[in-house]
């Protein structure tokens, strides 16, 4: 089959975002309508179309002798779990609908130990779903990290596989130096090459996107700021907020400068005194803020779920995307699946290979065509 490759990054040119407009905003709160994860359920998932190399791609081993030490591949390690699995599966489409060389695309999935689907379910689900995929299941022991987990401000935010990117260099295999982190809850509409190819300059561990012009000192509490020995910690750099949702991470650098005890330490600073209220990305912005690649913006438009309270409908950040991100509350699928999407879940759903049985509300027939055609992915 020929290579089905979009190398140019999703623009919304205006009259396509014109129309997005009117459509109706709403939210949702969040549930699940598919059953609990379980096999029998996973079979309601279809095959996605299988996705071919280009003429220019290194060669690289393929299906199942493909090993993780390839120097040609492009490593992407991402969190696999029955109630996110839905949004795994349609990221895992869209990177390799995308990108210019998808079977050079090898991706590292982080399962929970004690998750409703098992590690074994889960590794059918991505086999039957993506036959040709190359792909690794790990399974991530929560007692790793369960007793360094503090409260949030949200419950989801303390599950303990939220966690597991704090060891990816100890998880991953040895010979993984680089790998592309992504939550669950992206789909990428550029090719994922570029987004490997970015460089990390001065000995930098992390790249991401920032943010210098967010209120950094919302995310760490008044004790933290008055605590003239804490908040001394952002004296000799300039932080700005990033989102640990999509990271290029350099694993030799974070091996070698034990990043993984950095952060613990910090976590477990909050067990005994409370320094701020969300999950695993306060100790991330400790340990790097200041010290970060900065990727363009276009690589995480996020905050597309609303905040961690409140599930609420949101609008693109101006610029190019290439990774849409619905970080906080609400979910595409969820609002999908209730018949109250936001104006943006509509560009999720042609990534989604889930054949719900609900009714799932389609963008307006006076618009959905004429989006199609604008945005062409």
């Amino acid at each position: 089959m020929a290579s089905q490759v979009l190398h140019s990054p999703l623009r919304l040119p205006f009259i396509a975002f014109s129309l997005l407009l009117l459509l109706p905003f709403s939210s949702a709160i969040r549930t699940f309508r598919y059953p609990p994860a379980g096999f029998a359920d996973f079979s309601r998932f279809s095959e996605a179309p299988e996705y071919r190399n280009g003429a220019d791609c290194p060669s690289s081993s393929a299906g199942d002798t493909a090993s993780s030490c390839d120097p040609s591949l492009v490593h992407i390690a991402m969190t696999l779990d029955s109630e996110y699995v839905r949004g795994s599966v349609a990221a895992i489409h869209s990177v390799l609908k995308h990108a210019s060389c998808p079977e050079n695309v090898f991706f590292h999935f982080i399962a929970a130990e004690f998750d409703q689907a098992t590690p074994r379910e889960l590794t059918k689900l991505v086999r039957s779903t993506f036959p040709s995929l190359n792909f690794k299941v790990y399974i991530f022991r929560e007692d790793t990290v369960i007793n360094l987990i503090s409260s949030s401000i949200r419950l989801a935010l303390e599950n303990p596989l939220n966690y597991a990117r704090n060891y990816l260099g100890d998880i991953l295999d040895s010979c993984v130096d680089r790998v592309i982190y992504l939550d669950s809850d992206v789909v990428v509409v550029d090719d994922i090459h570029k987004l490997w190819n970015i460089k990390l300059t001065d000995s930098r561990v992390i790249g991401a996107p920032e943010y210098c012009h967010a209120n950094f000192t919302n995310y760490f509490t008044e004790k933290f700021w008055s605590d003239p020995v804490l908040s001394r910690v952002f004296s000799s750099r300039n932080p700005c907020y990033f989102n640990t949702g999509v990271m290029v991470m350099d694993l030799s650098r974070w091996r070698l400068g034990n990043y993984k005890k950095k952060i613990e330490s910090w976590m477990e600073l909050q067990k005994r005194t409370r320094i701020y209220d969300l999950g695993s990305l306060p100790p991330f912005l400790l340990v790097f803020a200041g010290n970060v690649e900065p990727i363009d913006h276009r690589w995480n438009q996020h905050g597309l779920g609303g905040d961690n309270v409140k599930d609420s409908c949101r609008t693109l950040h101006p610029g190019p995307v290439s990774l849409l991100h619905w970080s906080g509350k609400g979910k595409p699928w969820v609002r999908l699946d209730d018949n109250k999407p936001c104006l943006l879940d509509h560009l999720w759903k042609p990534y989604d290979l889930y054949r719900s049985t609900d009714s799932t509300s389609p963008a307006p027939s006076s618009y959905s065509s004429t989006l199609i055609s604008y945005l062409s992915y």
